[in-house]
């Protein structure tokens, strides 16, 4: 059974969908037997695509990206081991939901991932920002992979 691992920020079509893609790049290029995804607290962009500028960022860096925005639901707890939020809004919202201590426990935010964060944990929303705001929102994500990386493995090895 894959390991899962969902990426949560407020409308699912700036942070999440980058962090998303960033680590599914990396998940594939290590082989590694890992399935992600992402979703926002709020539904205000169900059923959108990923902002343009976020695809931008992403293509400049060298990620792939197909989204289609969707909202969290409650009765999803169960189906990740792994809930990571962008923000401490996000992780609020989550833990507000989350039907018990074991689904509480599988939130952590992107940045405790990232050695140089020195606690400034959340990634900021750059949506109404300017473009180079997504360039930076993307510097933050790919800093934190090596530690979500380890964090994966080392997760994944336990199970085996």
């Amino acid at each position: 059974m894959p390991y899962r691992v969902t990426f949560v920020c407020t409308g699912n079509i700036c942070r999440s969908p980058m962090a998303e893609w960033v680590l599914r790049h990396h998940v594939e290029e290590e082989g590694l037997d890992v399935e992600v995804d992402s979703s926002g607290t709020d539904s205000w962009h169900v059923g959108d695509a990923a902002d343009p500028r976020t695809v931008e960022a992403l293509r400049r860096a060298g990620y792939r990206s197909a989204h289609i925005a969707r909202q969290f639901e409650p009765g999803w707890f169960a189906k990740y081991d792994l809930i990571v939020a962008l923000d401490e809004g996000h992780a609020q919202a989550l833990r507000a939901m989350a039907p018990d201590a074991a689904s509480r426990e599988r939130i952590r935010l992107l940045r405790e991932f990232d050695p140089a964060a020195d606690g400034d944990l959340d990634v900021p929303d750059p949506y109404y920002g300017h473009p180079s705001d997504f360039d930076h929102v993307l510097e933050l994500v790919e800093a934190a992979m090596p530690g979500l990386l380890d964090e994966i493995r080392a997760a994944t090895y336990e199970d085996a």
